[in-house]
């Protein structure tokens, strides 16, 4: 006589099944961490913003319609030293482009409908970009986007009214050092993604750029200067390139690795709606 069998309890799980699947409270938690974290410096932001001379509005505006800190704090820096405002909001500018390309990135990771893609472009900033390439799977990577940018833009803008009102009761802000909690921030988060020996080499020339013209040029335009670190480098490794061996290059190894440029990394062997082309490899 045939027993029935009845199948084992399956386990609840929190996201769609398929390999390389992460479940949604991890993102969550994750997403959460670095919003709240980072969100809280635009407490430092209002701070410096005041004392550099911006009114409790003009603060305030920034935060809601320019919403990247590098930027913000890159302004009014230049202002505080003294710079030119236009030369301040060129800084500022050029230094926010950088959301352009990461927005380039993201349009095709979330491919979210056209109707809310411009209320999105709000959110394409430093952090958000990072947690999303971090995903394995479009859910998650939406999931990421979503919570990263709505945790940060809102502590973000009442940490920098809070920030704001609270800088006459601090005082001399330069004291307390409070201008470099944004880029602090803003290094940590960098500083793992610098996997190549291009993108180390490129951050140390930026870095060195900036030093060598901070003396010799006003206020908002070394930042600008630094820039030219990344195509100098490319060009550079582009001349060693053409004169190199194959076989030192390693341009014949088969199987994965990084790409002739040596900035991306294909592995074959990750799974999910992102991890299965070469466009969808998160860094």
């Amino acid at each position: 006589m045939a027993t029935e069998q009845t199948a084992p309890p399956q386990t609840p799980r929190e996201t769609p099944s398929g390999l390389g699947g992460k479940p949604d409270a991890a993102v969550v938690r994750d997403a959460l961490g670095v919003g709240i974290a980072v969100g809280l410096s635009g407490f430092a932001f209002g701070v410096t913003s005041a004392g550099s001379g911006l009114g409790l509005l003009q603060t305030c505006a920034l935060s809601l319609l320019v919403f990247t800190g590098a930027s913000q704090f890159a302004l009014v820096g230049a202002l505080a030293a003294g710079g030119n405002p236009f030369t301040a909001a060129a800084g500022a500018f050029f230094l926010g482009t950088r959301n352009a390309f990461y927005g380039l990135r993201l349009s095709q990771l979330l491919a979210l409908p056209k109707a809310l893609r411009p209320l999105a472009a709000q959110w394409v900033i430093d952090e958000t970009t990072a947690v999303t390439l971090a995903q394995p799977t479009r859910r998650a990577a939406r999931i990421g986007f979503t919570v990263t940018g709505a945790t940060l833009y809102a502590l973000w803008n009442l940490t920098t009214l809070a920030g704001a009102l609270g800088a006459r009761a601090i005082g001399d802000t330069d004291a307390w050092g409070l201008d470099a909690a944004s880029p602090a921030v803003f290094l940590a988060l960098l500083a793992p993604m610098l996997k190549t020996t291009t993108e180390r080499v490129t951050a140390a020339l930026a870095v060195v750029l900036v030093l060598a013209l901070l003396p010799v040029l006003p206020a908002g335009v070394p930042v600008l200067g630094a820039a030219l670190a990344a195509p100098l480098v490319l060009f550079l490794k582009g001349r060693g390139a053409t004169t190199a061996d194959p076989a030192d290059t390693g341009a014949t190894a088969p199987g994965p690795g990084p790409d002739p440029a040596g900035d991306a990394i294909t592995d074959p062997g990750r799974s999910g709606e992102i991890g299965n082309s070469p466009k969808g490899q998160a860094r």
